[in-house]
């Protein structure tokens, strides 16, 4: 590398630093040969370097990443933090039990009265202890595994749009229940099955896309799909089926896109961004089927 002009105070003056021009240095970066003063010292493995060579080094060094493009988690802090708020919205309720009917989803209050935090704040509560023990249990398996492959952004994105999903097929639901009967009744219902659906869709694609055996992913959401539908159980099997088809669209886009390198997942710099649009699209296509399902229900109960 060619040597750079060392500042000085006149002809046969001592060196000084090229940041400092005030300063006596004696040693010279190990990459640009510049002298530096003892402030702009930056210990490396041979010798020293200054400042703007050492920018330039970290600006050059790649950000470890997982395999589907996130950052490396250390902890599953946002698994903890939603087992934490479901805990915390059972025992509110258990304080308050006024709260299961003001923050519960109900299509009919979110549509005609505006209360559209239905939607989200449904996914804290619960229907008992069990309910609570089953869906926190389900979500403490999946989501350390899902976070970890995922990072945090994307993890908390599948989780959240997963709970939206699963509310937005009940509002669909009940407009055509409406539509085709003329019968206007509320329906309750909350719990974190959406979301936690939406992680079973999720892991078993992704789970496929690295070639891992996910039969037993399989087995055990078959079986839980059949306990939906199974009757006198009184289950929001429309909360599961949206979570699950949103796990299945973000899994796969999250795991498809963009085509990593011989096949594998992609976790270059594209990924971030292309990762954000696949989010940002599913929530669009779920805010579409929302607001229709409203006009629908606005238009079948002025027609009544």
């Amino acid at each position: 590398m060619a040597a750079h002009p060392t500042p000085s105070s006149g002809p046969g003056a001592a060196p000084v630093c090229y940041r400092h021009p005030d300063r006596p240095a004696r040693i010279t970066c190990t990459r640009c040969e510049r002298r530096i003063c003892p402030d702009c010292m930056n210990d490396a493995s041979v010798g020293h370097q200054c400042p703007e060579c050492v920018a330039e080094a970290n600006r050059r060094v790649r950000t470890p990443r997982t395999v589907f493009g996130g950052r490396p988690t250390a902890a599953p802090y946002a698994t903890w933090t939603f087992i934490g708020l479901m805990a915390a919205g059972y025992l509110l309720q258990t304080v308050n039990p006024n709260i299961t009917g003001a923050f519960g989803m109900n299509a009919l209050a979110a549509v005609f009265t505006g209360e559209w935090y239905r939607m989200i704040t449904a996914a804290f509560l619960h229907g008992g202890l069990m309910h609570l023990f089953f869906n926190g249990f389900a979500l403490y398996v999946v989501g350390r595994q899902l976070e970890a492959w995922l990072g945090h952004v994307r993890y908390v994105a599948l989780w959240v749009l997963s709970a939206l999903g699963g509310s937005a097929v009940t509002v669909l639901v009940t407009a055509v229940t409406v539509l085709a009967t003329g019968t206007v009744e509320p329906q309750l219902s909350v719990g974190a099955s959406g979301a936690v659906f939406g992680l079973f869709g999720a892991v078993l694609v992704l789970g496929r896309r690295l070639g891992l055996d996910t039969r037993f992913v399989l087995l055990l959401l078959a079986v839980n799909l059949v306990i939906t539908f199974l009757p006198g159980l009184n289950i929001a099997w429309t909360a599961h089926v949206g979570g699950l088809l949103t796990g299945l669209v973000l899994g796969a886009g999250f795991g498809y896109l963009p085509r990593g390198g011989q096949g594998r997942p992609g976790s270059g710099s594209r990924s971030g961004t292309v990762h954000l649009l696949v989010a940002a699209g599913w929530a669009l296509v779920v805010a579409a089927v929302v607001v229709a399902s409203a006009v629908a229900l606005f238009g079948a109960v002025g027609a009544a």
